[in-house]
């Protein structure tokens, strides 16, 4: 009978530590979820200044009045409501600005998608406006769909689009709507 009891007692034990090893799937990243709501923010900053530098140069400068971590999600990106101002010094340390109402970055794809009153002025004064523009930070391109006026040495160009490298010497209007000519 204590044999018949013991094999009855083995095989319980056995169920419970089967069942308790199948159950146990994901349940780290459970724990480091609670008390984190699905919509809100892991971190919040404000009045940021941040500085990029390359050997000891300062190579861009971001400003924003505030900014949203949400890198804990399963597709991570940090937000920028408030809207950003972003200076790019090249090499001789001339400067390029962009300013945009609205930004949000994707950490796992590179991109940059800034919204709302996107301007981009370079360092040779020529001028891209509009509402929406990407800039996918691995290839270094600049690219949208939206309505576009981009003002050159000597022309402003309106059109549907936009495309080109981050230093814009490949820098073309598509579906041009309009050239006008400006004289000096």
């Amino acid at each position: 009978m204590t044999l018949k009891f013991k094999n009855i007692l083995l095989n319980i034990v056995t169920i419970i530590v089967v069942t308790m090893f199948f159950s146990c799937n994901d349940s780290f990243n459970q724990v480091q979820k609670i008390g984190v709501s699905e919509n809100e923010p892991i971190g919040i900053a404000e009045n940021i200044n941040l500085k990029h530098t390359d050997s000891g140069r300062v190579t861009a400068n971001l400003l924003s009045p505030k900014m949203l971590d949400f890198t804990n999600r399963d597709f991570p990106y940090n937000e920028f409501p408030k809207g950003i101002v972003l200076n790019l010094f090249d090499e001789q340390n001339k400067k390029s600005i962009v300013v945009a109402d609205y930004a949000i970055v994707y950490d796992k794809t590179d991109l940059l998608d800034l919204q709302g009153n996107v301007v981009i002025t370079t360092a040779d004064n020529r001028v891209l406006k509009t509402e929406q523009l990407y800039y996918d930070q691995k290839k270094e391109w600049l690219f949208t769909n939206k309505p576009v006026t981009f003002r050159t040495e000597t022309d402003i160009i309106n059109g549907n689009g936009f495309d080109s490298d981050s230093k814009f010497k490949t820098a073309e209007v598509l579906e041009v709507t309009g050239i006008i000519s400006v004289e000096d």
